[in-house]
């Protein structure tokens, strides 16, 4: 894995003034050379054109003053004398051709044997021709005498001083350019690196007040606009600590309110949702049984069981009126859970009996898959939570449908195991998107469900409350249109604090 190269102000200013300095002295040296080699090339053409004239008046005041013969025999007579005489007067080599493009004279010790075959096409049609070959060059013009082409002169320079001047002047760009941008790149990052360090300091001082480090003096004393900057972090400095001390205070008062009131507040919750369950469940009963006496007036035995179950769920139901009287006396919101060993399946079997009157009258078949086991819980709370899950079950089934109540041991580690309680319905099921939240208080599926079975959303919640101050849980494990499946989930044997 690369590691990140990161470049400071630094070194971002330091690069970014050498990129300028580079760019200037590039962009400079580029136009004077730029410069010296446009002048050179038009000083070259001035004098080529110059010197071409002479030869043209030369050779025209030669054929003119002389017996009128054509311009080749002119050419082949004269020629190489008058390129000797035009080479002495312009200090350069000059060779003639003739107007058929044959060679006529030199004033070389020997004939050159540069091919100007296409630059001789050229002067032909009254045009001037360069011709450059390492630090040679050939320029060629045509010869006239009035409208009569007499032929093409042809004058050899060396470029060998311009390309050595060129070349000095070159030189001298790279070694001034080089010192001037050494000298600029060293003032530039010393000024840079002090004005960094400038801003080191006031972004030190951020941090330090970001750690809650506030300032005693102004970090930076300047007369610029840095110097206005650093007065302006002392001052909010000051002002921070000030404004932070102040909502600290605040704060902790008002967060010993909050938790005062969170304490309440859930408090109240979990005994309203306690006691409005716990004063249900009896009177469930005896609702139960006084329909059961309305339709069996004449049968003595079952009026009997049915006189003596309404007084006992009566002394239950005063019971927990006196408990709560006493629990609001002295503000105090939580039920006492008295666990101990308690045998699963008579506690079963005595949940579907309290629940099998309303089941009959909703149309629902209760159905059991018992066994005999122990589990460590409360009875009370225990019957609770099974009567709670067993009547959903009842109240949110379809006619004619099934409540099945079954428990089976599932093994656990050290010996230890939990004993698993499951209510399955063929009932009309819970929505998909409600699966998270049934479980949280005063959370109802929807507002037709509660109005028509007259839910409150505590039910679940209290259950769950319930488990888990038993060591145990409470879980929705599959609902769909085809009925739910709950399951409760309690310890076999006791389990410390520690869950050990």
């Amino acid at each position: 894995m690369k590691r990140k190269i990161n470049i400071g102000l630094k070194g971002k200013l330091a690069l970014l003034l050498a990129l300028l300095l580079t760019s200037v002295l590039v962009v400079l040296s580029t136009m004077v050379l730029a410069g010296i080699r446009e002048d050179q090339r038009n000083r070259l053409e001035q004098s080529f054109a110059h010197e071409s004239a002479n030869a043209n008046l030369r050779v025209r005041q030669e054929f003119l003053t002389g017996t009128r013969i054509t311009p080749d025999l002119f050419m082949q007579r004269s020629a190489q004398r008058l390129a000797v005489d035009l080479g002495a007067q312009s200090g350069m080599a000059v060779t003639l051709y003739k107007a058929d493009a044959s060679f006529a004279g030199t004033s070389l010790p020997i004939q050159a044997r540069t091919d100007v075959k296409d630059a001789l096409e050229y002067t032909a049609k009254g045009q001037s021709v360069y011709i450059t070959e390492g630090d040679q060059l050939l320029y060629l013009a045509p010869l006239y005498n009035a409208d009569e082409r007499l032929g093409t002169v042809q004058f050899h320079a060396s470029l060998a001083d311009q390309y050595a001047f060129y070349s000095r002047i070159q030189n001298l760009f790279l070694v001034t350019g080089a010192a001037v941008l050494a000298a600029g790149f060293l003032i530039g990052y010393l000024y840079v690196r002090r004005q960094v360090n400038v801003i080191e300091k006031l972004n030190n001082a951020a941090k330090q007040i970001g750690e809650g480090k506030y300032l005693i003096v102004p970090p930076v004393l300047r007369r610029d606009e840095l110097g206005e900057l650093a007065q302006g972090i002392y001052e909010m400095s000051g002002s921070i600590a000030t404004s932070l001390s102040q909502l600290t205070e605040e704060k902790l008062k008002l967060l010993d309110a909050i938790v005062r009131l969170q304490e309440l507040e859930q408090q109240q919750k979990q005994f309203i949702g306690n006691i409005s369950h716990e004063l249900k469940t009896p009177l469930t009963s005896i609702l139960a049984y006084a329909d059961l006496l309305e339709m069996y007036r004449d049968d003595p035995s079952l009026l009997e069981e049915a006189r003596m179950q309404i007084g006992k769920e009566a002394e239950r139901l005063y019971g927990l009126v006196e408990i709560a009287l006493q629990l609001s006396s002295m503000d105090i919101y939580e039920f006492e859970t008295k666990a101990k060993v308690v045998e699963v399946l008579p506690l079963l079997q005595e949940a579907v009996n309290r629940l099998q009157i309303k089941a009959e009258r909703h149309g629902v078949t209760m159905e059991t898959r018992l066994r005999e086991g122990t589990v460590w819980a409360d009875p009370e709370n225990m019957m609770h939570m099974v009567l709670n899950v067993l009547d959903n079950a009842v109240k949110y089934n379809k006619p004619g449908g099934t409540v099945t109540l079954s428990n089976h041991l599932v093994e656990g580690s050290n010996s230890e195991g939990y004993m698993v309680i499951e209510v399955v319905d063929t009932g009309i099921g819970i929505p998909m998107e409600a699966h998270s939240r049934i479980f949280d208080p005063f959370y109802t599926v929807s507002g037709d469900r509660s109005r028509t079975h007259g839910g409150t959303g505590l039910g679940l919640s209290l259950v769950r409350s319930l488990a888990e101050k038993q060591n145990g849980l409470v879980r929705l494990v599959s609902s769909g249109p085809n009925g739910s499946r709950f399951e409760i989930k309690l310890p076999m044997v006791h389990l410390n604090t520690d869950g050990l």
